[in-house]
C-alpha cells in the first residue's frame, strides 16, 4: 500500500518594512495566519532598525532584515550592492507560496518581487503608491478609511482566502521587564515626549501637569528620548518632576522592555506607544497633528486615544484617563 502523501506545509513571507509604528501594526497578520494555519512557516521582510519587533512574535520563523534608508545613501557602493545581492539570495534560498506586501510602496513591492513566490498586494487604488500594484501578481482592494491595522489583516486574509469574522485582535508579542540599575524601583508610567514632527508634540507644560497627577498616585515616571535633543529635554521635565528619570540612550529591545514592565504608557503619536498597546500595557496616545481613527492605538479597552488633528488634548482630560486607566 502507498504511503499516504503530506503536502509541505506553507510559507508565507510578509513585507512590512517600516516604520516602527507600521511594523506593529502588521503584528496580527502573523498571529492571524498562525491561528487559522498552524503549520505554516512565516517569514519576515522588515528594515535592520526594527527587527526586534517581529523577533518578538513566535509564529515568525525568520526575520530578513533590510536597509533601503541606508542603501539610498550610497546607491554606486559596491558594498551596498554586496548587501542587495544578499537580500536576494535570502528572499529565493526557500520558495514561498505566497508573498504578501502589505506597505503599498514601491520600495516594498520590488522587496516583495525579488523572492520567489506569489505576490499579493494592494490594488491601484488602494496602495499608498499606485505604481507598486504594477509589481504584484494579485492585487486586492482595500477601503482606505479603513485603520490600518485592519487593513493589514484583511489584505492578508484575501490573500490567503479566509475570513476575519472570529479572529480576534492579536498582536501576539511579549517582552520581560527591564532590568537596569537606573530604572527606579516599584511601579512606574512611562510618558513618551519625543516625535518626529514638532506638530505632533504636546506641550511640556501639559506634560509636567501630567507628570505630577501620576507621581501623586505612588507612580514614578520614565521619560526616554532617542536623540540628544530628546534626551536633553526629557531630563529637563523629569528634574521638574522630582520622582522622575530621564532614560539613558536604549535600543529597540531594552526599550519594548522597558514599556512592558510600566503600569501606564502615555505618548505621542509615535511607533512606541503603538509597541506599548501591543505589548498589552494601559496606554493613551495623545493626537495633535494626524488622524487616530486611521492610526489611533488599537489593543482594546486599557488603550485610549486623545485629540485630533489640529485639536491637542487638554492636560486635564489626560490626567482623567490615565486616573482612570489606573483604577
Amino acid at each position: 500500500m502507498a504511503a499516504a502523501y503530506n503536502p509541505p506545509a506553507m510559507r508565507v513571507l510578509l513585507v512590512k518594512t517600516s516604520s516602527l509604528g507600521d511594523v506593529v501594526h502588521n503584528l496580527p497578520v502573523a498571529s492571524d495566519i498562525r491561528r487559522l494555519f498552524p503549520d505554516a512557516t512565516i517569514d519576515w521582510v522588515v528594515e535592520e532598525g526594527f527587527a526586534e519587533i517581529p523577533r518578538l512574535h513566535p509564529a515568525v520563523a525568520n526575520v530578513i532584515p533590510v536597509a533601503v534608508r541606508r542603501w539610498r545613501k550610497s546607491p554606486l557602493s559596491p558594498a551596498i550592492w554586496r548587501e542587495i545581492a544578499a537580500y536576494r539570495r535570502a528572499v529565493t534560498a526557500d520558495f514561498h507560496d505566497v508573498v504578501i506586501d502589505t506597505q503599498g510602496l514601491l520600495k516594498s513591492a520590488l522587496l516583495a518581487r525579488w523572492a520567489s513566490g506569489r505576490t499579493c498586494g494592494h490594488a491601484v487604488d488602494s496602495a499608498r503608491e499606485p505604481l507598486a500594484a504594477r509589481l504584484y501578481r494579485r492585487r486586492f482592494r482595500v477601503d482606505r478609511h479603513r485603520h490600518a491595522v485592519t487593513r493589514n489583516r484583511l489584505l492578508a486574509a484575501m490573500a490567503l482566502d479566509y475570513s476575519l469574522d472570529d479572529l480576534p485582535l492579536d498582536y501576539g508579542i511579549a517582552a520581560p521587564p527591564l532590568a537596569a540599575p537606573w530604572l527606579p524601583g516599584g511601579a512606574y508610567a512611562v510618558l513618551l515626549t519625543a516625535t518626529s514632527r514638532a506638530d505632533k508634540e504636546w506641550p511640556e507644560a501639559d506634560w509636567a501637569a501630567l507628570g505630577t497627577a501620576l507621581i501623586a498616585t505612588g507612580l514614578k515616571c520614565v521619560l526616554p528620548g532617542g536623540s540628544p535633543a530628546e534626551r536633553t529635554r526629557a531630563a529637563r521635565l523629569a528634574d521638574a518632576l522630582g520622582r522622575a528619570v530621564a532614560a539613558p540612550a536604549m535600543d529597540l529591545a531594552e526599550l519594548s522592555r522597558l514599556l512592558a514592565g510600566a503600569a501606564l504608557v502615555v505618548g505621542v503619536d509615535t511607533g512606541l506607544v503603538h509597541l506599548a498597546a501591543a505589548l498589552q500595557r494601559p496606554t493613551i496616545a495623545l493626537y495633535c497633528a494626524s488622524d487616530p481613527r486611521l492610526t489611533g492605538v488599537l489593543a482594546g479597552a486599557d488603550c485610549v486615544n486623545l485629540g485630533d488633528r489640529g485639536q491637542p488634548p487638554a492636560a486635564a482630560e489626560v490626567v482623567g484617563q490615565a486616573l482612570r486607566l489606573l483604577g
